[in-house]
């Protein structure tokens, strides 16, 4: 039995420790908010928060996730400032990507509230974005990292 908090619920799963956090994220929990995108953690997709920081949940086995806080695209709260920001922005063109993108923008909000435009590069490289929304992602994390003034 794997025992997580995500979203500050606990939860029991029965299921072995090497499968990805992912697919119990998604399939036990049925919180299908993080996507499935590539599988080998070069797309971002699937990022959440373990403990505040960015993960890929595509490569995470499940059993290393036990005694972690855990936090998907369904916990980050709707007053968040880079969730405001998103919307502000109009970013998402098809939205497939965009939970991952969020999740790794928050976490470098967490870690840096005002980063240059040189770090919000940097931190979001590899999360990809089919639809090429990369200029309206770089506006979103620079307004919330002001403040919602821009």
């Amino acid at each position: 039995m794997i025992r997580l908090e995500i979203n500050g619920k606990a939860y029991e799963v029965e299921v072995a420790p090497d499968v990805p956090l992912l697919w119990v994220i998604r399939e036990r929990l049925k919180l299908t908010g993080t996507k499935f995108g590539c599988g080998i953690g070069m797309c971002g997709s699937c990022t959440v928060h373990m403990d505040g920081k960015a993960i890929r949940s595509c490569q995470t086995p499940v059993g290393d996730a036990q005694g972690t806080k855990i936090t998907t695209i369904e916990g980050l709260p709707e007053i968040h400032p880079i969730k405001k920001a998103w919307l502000e922005e109009d970013v998402p063109q098809c939205g497939y990507c965009q939970s991952g993108q969020i999740m790794q923008a928050a976490a470098l909000l967490n870690e840096d509230p005002h980063p240059s435009e040189a770090e919000i590069i940097e931190h979001m490289n590899g999360n990809l974005c089919r639809c090429g929304t990369y200029t309206k992602i770089k506006s979103a994390i620079r307004l919330a990292s002001m403040g919602g003034k821009q």
